[in-house]
C-alpha cells in the first residue's frame, strides 16, 4: 500500500532564464530539503530524446544525484503538446507525493508551466479535413487569413508559425468563435489559487548578465573545444557540437516537424553559412530570455531571489521555510 501522502509537501517551481541556474537549483533542493524530492522537467525540447547538444538538459551527473523525470521520453520524429507533458506531469507530482517527496518542476517553457498552475484550454478536437484543405498554404498567407477572423490571435501568432495559425483557424472553423474569445473564457474562469497549491521560486538575472550566460552556452554548443572543458562537456555531454548533432540527427531521418523547430537546430540546418547560424543562434536565444522574462512577470506569488546570489540554495530554503504549510 502506498504511503499516505503529506499536505505538507506542496510543489515547488522554479522559474528563470534559460542559462540561469535553474536545473542545479532543483537538484540541490531536493537533496537538502527534508523530505527529499525529485525533478520533473517542463521544457519543450528536453522531452526529446537524441537532442542533447542544444537543449541544455540537466546533466547525467544531476540526473544521478536526483530522480528526474519527462527528460529524454519521446523520439523527436515524434510530436508533442502541452497536453501531453500536462498528463504526465500530474502523475509524476502524484507519484512522487506518494513516496513521501516533494516534486520540484522545472524549466523555462512556461506555457507548460501556465498549464500545470491554471489548467488547459482543450478546444475542440482536430478537424482532418479543414486541416487537409490548407496544405500548401504559406503561412504568412494563412496569418493573413486569419487576421479578420481574429485580430488578437494573429496580433500575437508569428506570421511563419504555421503550427499555432492553423490551430487559430481550426478553432474559429469548428466553433465559429474566435481562439481568443475562448482563451480569455477559460483565464476569466481560473481559479485565483493555482493548482497543487505550490511554492513559486524565481531567479532574476540582470539582462547585460544572463545575455552573457547565454552566448557562453552558445559558443560551448557550437564550438565545445573553444570553452572550458566543464563547460563543454555539461553542454555537449558526448562531445559531438550542436552542428554535428543537428545534421546527423537530420540526415538519419531522426528529427521531426516539431523537434526541427528547436533553437539552434533550425538555424544550422536553414542557414547554410555556420557563422550565420552561430550568431543567429545567439541572438535568437536572448530573445528567447526577453520573452520568457515577459511570460514571468503574469506568473503570481513568485519569491524571486536575485542573481546572481552567493548561496542561492540557503536563500531558497529560508524562502521555502516559510511556506510549507499547506494553505
Amino acid at each position: 500500500m502506498a504511503p499516505p501522502v503529506d499536505p505538507v509537501l506542496r510543489p515547488l517551481v522554479i522559474l528563470g532564464n534559460t542559462a540561469g541556474g535553474k536545473s542545479e537549483l532543483a537538484v540541490a533542493l531536493a537533496e537538502r530539503l527534508a523530505s527529499g524530492g525529485e525533478v520533473i522537467g517542463a521544457d519543450s525540447m528536453q522531452v526529446y530524446r537524441r537532442m542533447d547538444a542544444g537543449t541544455a538538459k540537466p546533466t547525467a551527473a544531476q540526473r544521478q544525484r536526483v530522480p528526474h523525470h519527462l527528460i529524454d521520453v519521446v523520439e523527436p520524429i515524434d510530436p508533442f503538446s502541452v497536453h501531453d507533458w500536462l498528463v504526465r506531469a500530474e502523475a509524476a507530482i502524484a507519484a512522487i507525493r506518494s513516496r513521501g517527496k516533494r516534486p520540484i518542476v522545472v524549466g523555462g517553457t512556461n506555457l507548460y508551466l501556465k498549464a500545470l498552475l491554471e489548467g488547459l484550454f482543450d478546444g475542440p478536437r482536430a478537424d482532418p479535413a479543414f486541416r487537409a484543405s490548407l496544405d500548401g498554404v504559406a503561412a504568412p498567407q494563412l496569418h493573413e487569413r486569419l487576421g479578420p477572423l481574429d485580430p488578437e490571435a494573429a496580433a500575437r501568432i508569428a506570421p511563419n508559425d504555421r503550427k499555432r495559425l492553423v490551430r487559430a483557424l481550426e478553432v474559429h472553423h469548428v466553433t465559429g468563435r474566435p481562439l481568443s474569445e475562448h482563451q480569455t473564457q477559460w483565464a476569466d474562469a481560473a481559479s485565483a489559487d493555482y493548482r497543487f497549491d505550490p511554492i513559486l521560486l524565481g531567479l532574476q538575472w540582470p539582462t547585460d548578465a544572463i545575455n552573457r550566460r547565454i552566448n557562453l552556452r552558445v559558443k560551448a554548443m557550437f564550438e565545445p573545444g573553444k570553452v572550458e572543458p566543464e563547460l563543454a562537456a555539461e553542454v555537449c555531454p558526448n562531445g559531438e557540437s550542436l552542428p554535428d548533432e543537428a545534421r546527423r540527427l537530420d540526415a538519419a531521418g531522426l528529427l521531426g516537424e516539431q523537434a526541427r523547430e528547436a533553437l539552434g537546430y533550425k538555424q544550422v540546418l536553414t542557414l547554410p553559412d555556420p557563422d550565420e547560424a552561430f550568431e543567429r543562434t545567439k541572438i535568437l536565444t536572448r530573445r528567447f530570455a526577453k520573452q520568457q522574462r515577459t511570460w514571468m512577470r503574469r506568473f503570481r506569488g513568485v519569491r524571486w531571489i536575485e542573481m546572481p546570489c552567493e548561496d542561492v540554495v540557503s536563500r531558497a530554503l529560508d524562502d521555502i521555510a516559510g511556506r510549507v504549510a499547506p494553505r
